[in-house]
């Protein structure tokens, strides 16, 4: 009947909670790229 039908499953949808602590991880890591960039400057001011 339907032969070349497949029975993959859905693709599971990211729950809330995986999106919020993968934005956090990312704010964190431009965080501490921003405070690297701003040190390496304060240093490079007070020479």
């Amino acid at each position: 009947m339907a032969a070349n039908q497949t029975t993959k499953p859905a693709p599971r949808r990211k729950s809330k909670r995986e999106r919020r602590m993968k934005m956090a991880i990312y704010i964190m890591i431009i965080a501490m790229i921003v405070s690297s960039i701003t040190y390496g400057l304060a240093l490079f001011v007070n020479m």
